[in-house]
């Protein structure tokens, strides 16, 4: 379904009954990223899950955006469903989101949980993007579909599960070239580490022991910065520890959210 906020057009989902629960996908990806969570957490919550600016349904307007401007989506999103406190699970960008919507409406959120993600990126990182940004200008979507896999999932999951591959290679080639480059711009901006002590919420960090992208040692980085964090390293797996891993991963986000519903 779709619902404009703030003049941009947002494409959602909404399935399950309980507790809000907001899902927040990657870079190059949209909502479906979450479809082999949804059997497990709808059980349990009330899940909204949207793509993000630029992605899938959404509006994917010019120009560079920020980290800020996508969470201030998600609040417009969430007041206009009348959603006043919501727990949120991010994968990749949706957990940059996350962490800037959390510093910025604390209030909000009821627990944070941030898989395959950093808090802050080197001057390096940000020349890696902005080469990203060139290659995509030229050559489109196109030029980044199989350095995306590689990076995002192992070599031997890969060659397990070309149905998998062919699906999400389908995902990166439809990814709107506008929206992909605005957050590009967004992405690399991200240096929240200092501020990470302000977050008051249960807050739980996940990494594929195997992701190059967002490594075990950012992960590390957002579990010292934010007393009271819970660290999960799921093993065999890549950056979409999600779905590479995702009884796992589904395990762990539900022990968490369970523990999480007991603090509050």
């Amino acid at each position: 379904m779709q619902i404009t906020v703030s003049g941009n057009r947002i494409n959602y989902e909404i399935a399950g009954s309980g507790p809000w629960l907001t899902l927040s996908h990657p870079l190059a990806y949209d909502l479906h990223v979450w479809d082999e969570q949804m059997p497990a957490i709808t059980a349990k919550f009330r899940v909204l899950r949207y793509d993000i600016r630029g992605h899938g349904g959404s509006s994917a307007p010019t120009g560079p955006y920020t980290l800020e401007q996508l969470a201030d989506d998600a609040c417009d999103l969430f007041k206009t469903f009348g959603i006043e406190q919501t727990h949120w699970v991010g994968l990749s960008l949706g957990s940059m989101i996350g962490q800037t919507f959390a510093l910025k409406y604390p209030a909000m959120l009821q627990s944070l949980a941030l898989a395959g993600t950093t808090s802050r990126y080197s001057a390096r990182t940000a020349a890696a993007f902005e080469e990203r940004i060139r290659d995509v200008e030229a050559n489109g979507m196109e030029a980044v579909v199989k350095s995306t896999l590689e990076r995002w999932l192992t070599d031997s999951y890969r060659k397990a599960h070309p149905q998998v591959m062919g699906r999400i290679a389908r995902c990166i080639r439809a990814t709107p070239v506008a929206g992909y480059l605005g957050c590009c711009h967004a992405i690399p901006q991200i240096n929240l580490t200092e501020r990470l002590k302000e977050i008051t919420c249960p807050t739980l960090v996940m990494v594929g022991a195997l992701d190059s992208g967002t490594p075990i040692a950012m992960a590390r980085t957002i579990y010292h910065a934010l007393p009271g964090t819970e660290l999960v390293i799921i093993p065999s797996a890549a950056h979409l520890l999600n779905i590479e891993q995702q009884q796992t991963f589904n395990s762990a986000l539900l022990s968490f959210l369970a523990r999480a519903g007991e603090v509050l």
